[in-house]
């Protein structure tokens, strides 16, 4: 067939269909038993939206609609892959990860949050990362400590 008759866009414009690669945190990927069910199930739900790219006809457009999960399956199969699977901690004596940790700032205000992985922390749904802050300022704490973090003393009240 003549290439007239081709509907494809020259590789330079099919080059500007790819989405450069999600950033990977240099940070070691630890996760807990159910971040790592996370990690899966959005790998999973990443290569269906892929594989829903085949359906597409026109090769143009399957390329666009196909780049966004291609991305995602690439960051997520990654991230599968590095996982290491940290268990609950052993004892509630001190802050680890995979712990519950509740803190009171020097303002009055009760905080509480769990202690997991950079791709599962949501600090509205009451998780932070391993490697925020706070968490690294908490971290090997007791009960009863007291941490500055960003100018603001919090004193440890509860580790469950």
């Amino acid at each position: 067939m003549s290439v007239a008759f081709m509907k494809e866009e020259s590789a330079e414009t099919a080059s500007e269909t790819l989405l450069p690669d999600r950033p990977v945190s240099p940070h070691l990927n630890l996760v807990t038993e159910a971040g790592l069910k996370a990690l899966e199930r959005q790998l999973a739900e990443a290569r269906a939206a892929y594989e829903a790219t085949n359906t597409i006809e026109d090769v143009n457009e399957k390329r666009r609609q196909a780049a966004g999960p291609m991305r995602d399956v690439r960051y997520f199969a990654e991230r599968v892959r590095t996982a290491q699977v940290v268990p609950e901690p052993a004892s509630n004596d001190v802050v680890a990860f995979g712990g519950t940790i509740t803190f009171e700032r020097e303002d009055g205000r009760v905080q509480t949050y769990r202690i997991v992985g950079e791709d599962e922390a949501d600090p509205k749904a009451g998780s932070i990362s391993y490697v925020s802050p706070v968490a690294q300022a908490l971290s090997g704490k007791a009960i009863g400590d007291v941490v500055t973090v960003a100018g603001q003393e919090l004193e440890i009240t509860a580790i469950s």
